[in-house]
């Protein structure tokens, strides 16, 4: 960590809160805060908010479940929005929401080294050219911070091009071709979909491990509407066992499409494990259909496509890593047991949104953007019981080192 005995003033001490991050999760808390009257401010690494929305998704995307459920605390979506909105109205309801509560990210501040200094109470955030100190530090980076590629053998012989679904725009640039899709949850569906229906290319659909594959709807209704409010009343088995149930009568079964379902209900696996059900819009007709193909994992990349591991060996021209994101927390939050080596909080939900010593999180929930206004209004109520004594560590650290400066 750096240290403030610079020539220039290369400190600042902020008041309220430090929030790292300027997704949906940075921008709830910071609405949340600005609503009890607490001063905070945001670091966001790239140059705008919602970077991830805005610079690393697919064109076709849309919300995967009802804007009443992926609404922020305080200002929801406008009532001429579908009910599944696309990924540009998504992007205008949060610039729209970012102006309503005046947020002002400092952007293109990538957070170096975050940590706790046990001998004044205080949190040392260092961004490339900055130190930034404040009594609390919240974490909103979320679940989805960094690309996963996986390490196949032979990745670096293949002539063709090479991506992750976040670089991924439309299959534009794959017309005609023959495309291995590594990953088989929403992504990689809806971008092997995205591939057939509109630009003629054959994907190849990689299927690493089991899948739930659930309709969108049932009856009319959201199935993540139906779930959420089975829940209130019945075990998540017995939900689990209804929409199954459901899913299979609508769906038919997917085991014979190569899409094996797993042993533990969809809910419950969400709940255990983060993994979230695919919720079909449309792909897996065109699995039926023989436009997608379902393929098994993969063994090898050779230099003309790859060798896979029931010994069948395919010719590609591209291949698309439609597996994921990560945590990146452990890369730059030190000296801290709060974390998993993976960047999850080792506290269970519902009480994953509080640490020690000033730390928080939000959006780590797993449990979507309904989860991350949850821990926003948490956090932002937790903090503003306490903040105004935040004002003698103002007051003492400003006047025993003039070289750091007040941030508001």
């Amino acid at each position: 960590m750096g240290s403030c005995k610079d020539p220039k003033p290369n400190c600042g001490f902020v008041e309220g809160p430090i929030i790292v991050g300027a997704g949906p999760s940075g921008l709830a808390v910071a609405a949340c805060l600005s609503n009890h009257g607490v001063p905070y401010l945001i670091l966001e690494k790239s140059n705008c908010i919602a970077s991830l929305w805005q610079q690393k998704t697919y064109e076709r995307l849309k919300l995967h479940l009802p804007k009443q459920f992926c609404q922020l605390p305080l200002v929801g979506f406008p009532e001429d929005f579908p009910k599944y909105p696309t990924k540009y109205q998504f992007i205008s309801y949060m610039e729209s929401y970012a102006s309503h509560f005046s947020i002002k990210p400092r952007f293109n501040q990538a957070v170096q080294n975050a940590a706790f200094d046990s001998a004044s109470r205080l949190w040392r955030v260092q961004t490339q050219d900055f130190e930034y100190i404040s009594r609390w530090l919240i974490v909103a980076t979320g679940e989805n911070a960094e690309p996963v590629i996986p390490d196949i053998h032979g990745i670096d012989k293949f002539k063709g091009r090479i991506l992750h679904t976040s670089l991924y725009k439309s299959g534009a640039d794959f017309r005609n071709q023959r495309v291995l899709v590594i990953g088989c949850g929403n992504s990689g569906m809806e971008v092997s979909l995205d591939l057939c229906r509109s630009y003629n290319a054959i994907p190849h659909m990689v299927v690493r491990n089991t899948v739930h594959v659930l309709p969108r709807e049932m009856f009319g209704f959201s199935t993540f509407q139906i779930a959420m409010t089975l829940l209130k009343w019945i075990p998540v088995k017995l939900v689990d066992r209804i929409l199954l149930l459901v899913a299979s009568l609508t769906l038919g079964n997917t085991d014979q499409l190569g899409l094996r379902r797993p042993k533990t209900g969809p809910i419950e696996l969400k709940a255990a494990t983060g993994k979230t059900p695919v919720l079909d819009v449309g792909a897996l007709s065109q699995i039926k259909s023989g436009k997608i193909k379902v393929v098994e994992n993969v063994k090898e990349i050779t230099i003309n496509g790859a060798k896979f591991k029931n010994g069948q060996e395919k010719e590609f021209d591209s291949i698309i890593f439609a597996t994921g994101y990560k945590s990146n927390v452990p890369t730059w939050l030190k000296g801290c047991d709060f974390f998993t080596k993976e960047g999850m909080p080792k506290t269970p939900c519902p009480s994953c949104w509080k640490g020690n010593d000033g730390l928080y999180t939000v959006g780590f929930g797993r449990k979507g953007l309904s989860g991350t206004a949850y821990d926003a209004v948490k956090i932002a109520k937790d903090i503003a019981d306490h903040w105004k004594t935040s004002k003698d560590y103002k007051s003492s650290i400003t006047s025993c080192d003039s070289h750091i400066i007040l941030l508001k």
